[in-house]
């Protein structure tokens, strides 16, 4: 790939990040506060509370990955921001960063070098990431934001909500602000529910692909690339 990437000028690499990147995701991420920061075990009972009188719940994430974070994402509601921010820099170090895949950092240096932009574009929440994207040294984090009021999270996503078809419109409004040619771009992922950012470039990658995902990749003869290896 690094020999043909050097043909292309304004183009971008735009990654998912959990199951792509990373072995871990939102779940595990929640986890990690919760069990950090008591206040947020009280949101949790909340939440699943509501999830459960919603039918389907747990195949929500499948259905649709936009609603999936909306209700999963209450669940901060109250969440200190301070604390947040500061528990990410130990997320990142005990949970994170011992879980990036193998060939993750390999991928993003070779790209980096071709003089292609890089772009981390995520469902998770933006505080969690930052020190990922500090690790791996790209240009721009496009991810999730909570409200904050006072200083506490609301439980409320700002928009707009990055996640499944989001992606794609995400990726167009950003590559026309930055002069990016999305026919000579490359995107990235692990997942079947990012089939749009990856439909949306010239270059379109299934890594660590689900199974769904593998099928089309297949289909389309896209290259899929295991960072596990």
């Amino acid at each position: 790939m690094p020999h043909q990437l050097h043909k292309y000028k304004n183009s971008a690499a735009f990654y998912d990040v959990d199951g792509t990147l990373i072995r871990i995701n939102i779940v595990h991420t929640f986890s990690y506060y919760a069990q950090r920061q008591p206040s947020l075990l009280e949101s949790v009972k909340r939440t699943i509370t509501t999830a459960a009188s919603i039918p389907m719940f747990w195949a929500a994430d499948k259905i649709s990955r936009k609603w999936f974070n909306e209700i999963f994402y209450r669940s901060y509601e109250g969440a200190s921001e301070d604390r947040l921010v500061t528990l990410a820099e130990e997320l990142f170090e005990d949970v994170i960063e011992p879980n990036i895949y193998p060939r993750a950092r390999d991928l993003v240096d070779e790209s980096r070098r071709a003089g292609v932009r890089q772009v981390l574009i995520s469902g998770a929440l933006d505080f969690t990431l930052k020190p990922l994207a500090r690790y791996l040294g790209v240009d721009e984090l496009i991810a999730n934001q909570l409200e904050f009021d006072g200083g506490y999270a609301t439980g409320k996503l700002a928009k707009p909500f990055v996640a499944g078809a989001t992606k794609a419109e995400i990726m167009r409004q950003y590559s026309k602000k930055h002069g990016i040619d999305l026919a000579e771009s490359w995107a990235y992922s692990d997942s079947f529910s990012d089939y749009p950012m990856l439909a949306v470039v010239g270059h379109p990658t299934a890594v660590n692909p689900d199974l769904r995902l593998r099928s089309i990749a297949r289909s389309y003869d896209w290259p899929v690339l295991d960072l596990d290896a």
